[in-house]
This record gives structure tokens, C-alpha cells and sequence, in this order.
């Protein structure tokens, strides 16, 4: 069921880029088709990235964990020093045969850090000083994405690592810490930024600035209101021309509204819908504690950037500039993504066993700056099964 409806997210993801990406390649001097061609190419290396993740052994992606989220960091300071900037933001690397964009692949690279974090360090993350040693990495890369500009990849970043935490056991106070911490960085980063302050909050009364922060907006719902029950007719967008921009990735949910209507629309969520169900019963059924999460990190990031981009485009949340997974044109965004579809399939084929992780709750007592197993209860997991058939 995961690679039925990927197959059918990406099929119907590649179709509409097709068509959203028709005027903006014209515009570009290309021909019509040269921005299509260009996702093909993209989709090839996705495919051959999900196969390789559905082969690799998990504990050995795992273990490797630290070392990844250390690239992570490096390909994102590589970004400050000689990205390439467009559209106001510097986010990618020109490696001549793709552009680069770290902040995608961090985003990977946090599930599996995260998973290896609270397989090894389960007993420390209750105390508040080991917490921020620990997750210091993602930190550190949160902020840097975040100083590209990039506010909406920075929040998936963070939910990823806060949902993994909270189902991994840590205490309600620790989770509560958290978002009031989260809520005190967002708000001085508008203070500080009144631009993207401005930006953020357009979606709240986009007809302010019809010229400026509003019109993306605006356009978008003239698009998604021009395509009724049943759509223009694939290929038949007018917004696609030249009055929408960026049709073809961050508003393509748009055209695919203007086109294939309330029916098309809902199509694409109910496949969206679909995944979340498959993805969530495979980290149930999984039974090993630390592969759970890495599914339960995976399935938060693709679910909530599709739940962003579609409130965006429809005026429920500001316009952030997350991606559509599987939809939005974007190479980096397409293979990373499909390689962790990879993981999901490999995962869902694991018959590992492990011990639930257990992180003491706020009640356990600390000692020496970590928590006493003995009175909290905690445990390490512990093998009772060995390793995978058929590798």
C-alpha cells in the first residue's frame, strides 16, 4: 500500500507540474516542456534513492546518524558562505548537474539523528542540560536555515524533533518547555524582521496589500475559485501565465484546483490522507523501537508540510514557501523525499525486535546530571530477536 499511493502522489504530482510549469518555462526562453523534462530527470534519481534506502540495512543507517546530521551542518554552512541566492533567499548549491538544497535533506537527516539520540541517550533527555547538549545539531542547524531566510523549513525541523521526542517518552513539562521556548524565538524574530513579520501575517488580511504581500494570495484563491466543482480542463490554467508565481512549486495545490476543480483538489488530499494512514500503521506494527520513530519523524515531516502548503494556498496559514510533497517542482525536495518513502518500505519489511524505549518522566530523580534507571524505571533496549531475513 506505501508504494501504491507514492506511486500515485508522484504520478499525479509529475502531471501537474507538466502543466503548472508550461508558462513559467516559456518565460524562462526554454520551450514548454524543458521544466518538465528537468523533474523527470529529478523523479529518476528519487526512484533510484528509494531503492537504495529499501536495501540498506537500518542499523547501519542508524549508527551512522551523527556523521549525517555533521554533513547536514556543513552542507548548511557551505550554503552561507557560497550559496546560490534567488527569489530573496540563499538556500541552494550549484553543483553544475543540481542545484543543491541542504535544508531538505536536513530534514532526513534530523529523523535519523533524532532515532539514534533516543536510542542511545533515552535516560539523559529528561534532564534539561543533557536535552540541549544532545539536540544541539538540530539546533544549530534550525537556526542556520533559518537565517537563510527560510521560517517554514526551520518550523518543520523543529516539529519533526518535537514530535519525535514526545512520542519517544519525554515528560510533559520538558514538551511544554519546548513550546514556550519556540513561542519566545518566533516572536523576536518578528520583532527583529518586521519584513517577514509582514510576509507571515499577510494571509490574515491579504487584501491590505493587494500589490505587495497579499497578491500571491489573492491569486491563489481567484485560481481555486475560477475552478469550481469540476476544473478548466487539465492544461487550462489562466494563473499558470504569468499572474501567479511560483505556479509550478509552491502554488501548484492551485492549479491543480483551477484545473481539475473541488474534485481534483480532494483527490489529492484524500491520497495525502491515504499515506498518513499507511505511514502510521507501519510504525504500529513496527517492532522495533528505534525504526518506530524513525517512521513516527517521517510521517510528521511529509504529512505536516502537506497540511502547510495546502492552508497556505488556500488562505488558512501563511505563505512560508513549504513545498507540496511529491508536487512541487524541486529536485532535492523530490529525491529526499522518495528516499525516505526508501526507509518507510524498509522499515515496514523489519522483523527486528526491541524493547520499548522508555524516557524517565519528570518524576525520576536525577544523578549526576542524568537520571538513576533505578528509581525511574528506565531501561536500555535490549535485542530478543536477531538480525533481518533475506539481506
Amino acid at each position: 500500500m506505501l508504494l501504491v499511493v507514492t506511486t500515485l502522489l508522484v504520478s499525479f504530482g509529475t502531471i501537474a507540474v507538466a502543466s503548472a510549469s508550461e508558462g513559467q518555462a516559456v518565460a524562462n526562453g526554454g520551450s514548454s516542456y524543458s521544466i518538465i523534462l528537468r523533474d523527470l530527470i529529478y523523479l529518476g534519481f528519487g526512484i533510484l534513492a528509494a531503492y537504495a534506502t529499501a536495501r540498506l540495512r537500518l542499523d547501519g543507517v542508524v549508527r551512522k546518524a551523527p556523521l549525517l546530521i555533521l554533513v547536514g551542518l556543513g552542507l548548511l554552512a557551505a550554503v552561507k558562505l557560497v550559496g546560490i541566492t534567488s527569489d530573496g533567499g540563499k538556500r541552494w548549491l550549484n553543483l553544475h548537474v543540481i542545484y543543491l538544497q541542504p535544508s531538505e535533506m536536513f530534514k532526513l537527516f534530523t529523523v535519523l539523528f533524532l532515532a539514534w539520540l533516543v536510542q542511545h541517550h533515552h535516560a539523559e533527555l529528561n534532564n534539561w542540560k543533557q536535552l540541549a547538549i544532545w539536540t544541539m545539531p538540530v539546533t544549530i542547524g534550525a537556526v542556520l536555515v533559518l537565517d537563510e531566510p527560510d521560517i517554514g523549513t526551520a518550523t518543520v525541523i523543529v516539529s519533526i524533533a518535537f514530535v519525535v521526542l514526545a512520542v519517544a517518552g519525554l515528560s510533559k513539562v520538558r514538551l511544554a518547555q519546548i513550546i514556550g521556548i519556540g513561542i519566545a524565538i518566533f516572536l523576536v524574530y518578528m520583532k527583529l524582521k518586521p519584513y517577514s513579520a509582514r510576509r507571515f501575517f499577510a494571509f490574515v488580511h491579504p487584501s491590505k496589500d493587494l500589490l505587495g504581500s497579499g497578491y500571491q494570495l489573492m491569486q491563489s484563491k481567484i485560481g481555486l475559485g475560477a475552478g469550481g466543482l469540476t476544473g478548466l480542463g487539465l492544461g487550462n490554467s489562466r494563473e499558470k501565465f504569468g499572474l501567479l508565481p511560483n505556479p509550478h512549486t509552491d502554488f501548484i495545490f492551485t492549479i491543480i484546483g483551477e484545473e481539475l476543480g473541488l474534485i481534483g483538489s480532494l483527490t489529492v488530499i484524500g491520497l495525502f490522507v491515504w499515506f498518513l494512514f499507511v505511514a502510521t500503521r507501519i510504525a504500529k506494527q513496527c517492532t522495533n523501537a528505534t525504526y518506530r520513530l524513525v517512521a513516527v519523524g517521517i510521517t510528521t515531516w511529509i504529512v505536516l508540510e502537506a497540511i502547510i502548503n495546502i492552508a497556505s494556498v488556500v488562505g488558512g496559514w501563511a505563505v512560508t514557501g513549504i513545498p507540496l510533497p511529491f508536487f512541487s517542482y524541486g529536485g532535492t525536495a523530490l529525491i529526499t523525499e522518495l528516499a525516505a518513502v526508501g526507509l518507510l518500505y524498509n522499515i515496514a519489511r523489519d522483523n527486528s525486535h526491541t524493547a520499548d524505549l522508555e524516557i524517565a518522566q519528570g518524576r525520576a530523580s536525577i544523578n549526576r546530571g542524568g537520571y538513576d534507571s533505578r528509581s525511574s524505571g528506565a531501561r536500555a533496549p535490549r535485542t530478543r530477536s536477531g538480525q533481518r531475513q533475506g539481506r
